[in-house]
């Protein structure tokens, strides 16, 4: 597709963007078809709106899809895995408990917070938020007070990691269409990450618990730590320990750090980078090694004592499942955006928005925030998003620091306004026992501060940087 002239001048090439995506919105919103068929068929009628050939339309399609998948369905499969195997043997729960008896009763909703954190490294928000919801019961019965002082912040940090850091899909795939390094948005999303989840999830939810009283549903036993009966049929010893969950939760980021960081080095000429020794050193961190490492450690660590080879197979397999879907829209949307790119529409908005002298990052916010607005997923506002402005930063020749916090304003804008559309505000406000108001002046506006606090971080970021 390298040698394919646009059919079409610029203003014609953007009339087809727009109608692509609201074509795509009505698809979703109005006839409820699944995002990923929806995408696909999107992506198709674009190419030949745009003018390329028909023999040459579903290669297009293909390219795109190929290309994002190859850099998320390892990451994303491979941590949810790790995720299932803390999930089932009870490391979350073990990870909450030791948290909250070391920061004490006053620091609960904070212990708890930092336990989301790290679990949240793995696991997905909704896996990760039902799995915690137990333990954020019987902590908010044990100290009193609304349910949201510890739900908020739980629930927080599970959608600050999700959004913003990898192995998650949204930052993987839009890293993936970008050409980011997917170490450099690690540690970028960590370091944005953090704060963010300070000021708008635990401070906010000290706030909220205060002005909003909700008392503490009757939806799920306290003494059911898990959520799932195949946790309770599943482990047949006591829980791992702190140490060994809080290891098996760093390792990953360790050897991925250590990745990045030899490869600054040695782009720097601190160490060669062609020895043998940096570059085994530099395989193992890079993130799918990293990930598989973590889910062989994981499976002997935890396995011993607690489950047989079918019992494992059984435990992963269960991972796959639910992480499919998500996978296959992130690959449509990396097809969505290989076809703006191939057809020229890419580079027709590049112009525009170059015209208008709006950077890069902030068109990057706007637009996954109107897609996010407009739709409801995050998944879908961010491929989307991120093959919409690809061109415009391969036009930049950004660095890979301002590649990575290029993803993160487009993970942002895609957490802002959560509302009717959105799964996550229904799973939260029905768990909590919340009504649509109560939901609106709770959950909405900590994702929207969210997703302001980390792109203002990100911009920022970019400006000094």
């Amino acid at each position: 597709m390298d040698d394919f002239v646009p059919v079409h001048g610029t203003g014609v090439l953007l009339l087809i963007a727009v109608g692509a995506v609201a074509l795509l919105l009505v698809l979703i919103m109005a006839l409820r078809l699944h995002a990923f068929v929806a995408l696909i068929l999107v992506t198709l009628l674009t190419a030949l709106a745009a003018g390329i050939p028909v023999d040459q339309a579903v290669p297009a399609l293909l390219d795109g899809f190929g290309t994002t998948l190859a850099s998320v369905a390892l990451l994303v499969g491979l941590g949810a895995m790790i995720g299932k195997l803390l999930e089932v043997t009870g490391g979350a729960q073990v990870l909450a408990d030791t948290l909250v008896s070391r920061f004490g009763e006053k620091r609960a909703p904070l212990a708890l917070g930092v336990a989301s954190l790290l679990f949240g490294f793995p696991i997905f928000f909704d896996a990760g938020f039902v799995v915690f919801l137990p333990i954020i019961f019987s902590v908010a019965r044990r100290f009193g007070g609304s349910v949201l002082t510890y739900a908020l912040p739980s629930a927080g940090a599970f959608a600050v990691m999700h959004a913003f850091v990898p192995p998650h899909p949204g930052p993987v795939g839009a890293a993936g269409i970008l050409g980011a390094d997917i170490g450099l948005v690690l540690v970028v999303g960590l370091v944005i990450g953090l704060p963010t989840w300070y000021v708008a999830s635990y401070l906010f939810g000290i706030w909220a618990g205060r002005r909003t009283d909700v008392p503490v549903p009757d939806l799920l036993s306290a003494d059911e730590p898990g959520t799932g009966g195949d946790t309770r049929t599943t482990v047949r010893t006591a829980p791992p320990r702190f140490g060994t969950v809080l290891t098996l939760l760093l390792l990953p980021l360790v050897l991925i750090l250590l990745n990045t960081g030899l490869n600054t080095l040695a782009t720097a000429g601190v160490v060669d980078g062609d020895t043998t020794t940096v570059g085994a050193l530099r395989l193992l961190g890079q993130t799918p090694v990293a990930l598989l490492i973590t889910v062989l450690v994981a499976l002997f660590v935890l396995g011993r004592e607690r489950f047989g080879r079918e019992e494992a197979e059984s435990i992963v397999n269960s991972a796959l499942g639910p992480v499919c879907a998500i996978i296959l829209i992130t690959g449509a949307g990396g097809a969505f955006g290989g076809v703006l790119r191939a057809s020229g529409i890419g580079d027709a908005l590049a112009q525009s928005l170059d015209a208008l002298g709006l950077p890069a990052i902030v068109a990057a916010f706007l637009i996954a925030t109107a897609l996010r607005v407009a739709q409801g997923s995050a998944t879908v506002a961010l491929t989307t998003t991120a093959g919409l402005v690809a061109p415009v930063v391969a036009a930049q020749g950004m660095s890979g620091v301002d590649l990575a916090l290029v993803v993160i304003a487009i993970a942002a804008g895609s957490t802002v306004l959560s509302h009717v559309n959105d799964s996550g505000f229904w799973l939260v406000g029905r768990f909590l026992g919340m009504d649509v108001r109560t939901t609106l002046r709770t959950w909405t506006v900590m994702e929207t501060l969210i997703g302001l606090v980390g792109f203002a971080l990100a911009f920022a970021a970019s400006l000094v940087l």
